[in-house]
């Protein structure tokens, strides 16, 4: 069965959260296309499908967390495809599994369990991987890698009158699609990555070292990660309750959460000129918020 992924629900909705909002905000909503494959997912994901295809694999193994939208996406995708899937899954398996890694078993999903010390030598994991399983196309975490920069790179087709804005704000993991995004911007406009990691210094040079056109235009701010990854506090929490009652835009506490709070403490603060248009880019991933105590969200 060939995948096909419903584009048209995607929106660009305009954000205002409180009344002395000053600076334009649009808000690309990736979110609304799948429930499983949700926002950038897709795009990060659809070359390496195509590749898996066209060179007739088994199937694709892949990388992530417990609660990982990327394995969840994979899953999804490979099954609607025909595919197998396997995802390799960082840390020792837990007595009870989370809700993301019960729905990726009802998806079909072959899930390996492997140390934090194995799963962090990357190359090696990877090497080693493409020697076990000759058979499926191997896809590193979130996509990572050129098809999925080439995906990324295809999100601001969904947006008209591009030329509009001056900055374009996303949240960062791995810097697959601030890459892509940013080699699909446009000369004028600044491109912000909002880093959901702790301590995690060296996306932009890596970006940059990569893509030595972006110097000057790209940088990726690393002080709204509230803790580390897959970490939130009672502030962030509120934030997001606060703002899906603003907007009617539900966000996750992983990603796009800290991208909004980000978003909303840099024009408190001055830090975009009076005239500047702002996109942000709502690349999907709610199920992570299944982690949580439900009564802590009002959506």
């Amino acid at each position: 069965m060939t995948l096909s992924i419903d584009t048209d629900l995607i929106t660009i909705d305009k954000i205002r959260l409180f009344p002395e909002q000053s600076i334009d905000t649009d808000m690309l909503r990736l979110d609304k296309i799948h429930s499983q494959i949700s926002g950038n997912k897709w795009f990060k994901l659809r070359y390496y499908l195509e590749m898996a295809v066209q060179t007739k694999k088994t199937g694709l193994v892949t990388l992530g967390g417990p609660w990982s939208n990327h394995l969840l996406a994979v899953a999804a995708a490979a099954k609607i495809s025909g595919l197998q899937s396997i995802g390799i899954i960082r840390g020792e398996e837990p007595a009870h599994h989370s809700d993301t890694l019960r729905e990726l078993g009802k998806l079909g999903m072959n899930l390996q369990f492997i140390s934090r010390t194995a799963y962090k030598d990357r190359q090696l994991l990877l090497e080693r991987l493409e020697q076990e399983y000759p058979g499926f196309l191997v896809v590193d975490e979130g996509g990572r890698g050129e098809p999925g920069i080439k995906g990324a790179a295809d999100i601001l087709q969904f947006v008209p009158a591009l030329e509009q804005y001056t900055h374009i704000l996303c949240a960062v993991g791995t810097g697959t699609m601030l890459s892509g995004l940013g080699l699909a911007s446009l000369p004028h406009q600044q491109l912000i990555g909002i880093s959901s990691l702790k301590g995690e210094e060296q996306t932009a040079p890596g970006i940059l070292h990569k893509f030595p056109s972006l110097k000057g235009r790209i940088q990726v701010l690393n002080n709204f990660h509230f803790g580390g990854y897959g970490r939130h506090t009672p502030a962030l929490l509120y934030f997001m309750n606060r703002f899906f009652e603003a907007t009617h835009v539900p966000t996750d506490f992983v990603y796009t959460g800290k991208l909004c709070y980000a978003w909303m403490d840099l024009c408190a603060n001055r830090y975009f000129a009076a005239d500047s248009r702002i996109l942000l880019i709502h690349s999907g991933g709610l199920q992570g918020n299944r982690s949580i105590s439900p009564d802590k969200l009002v959506f």
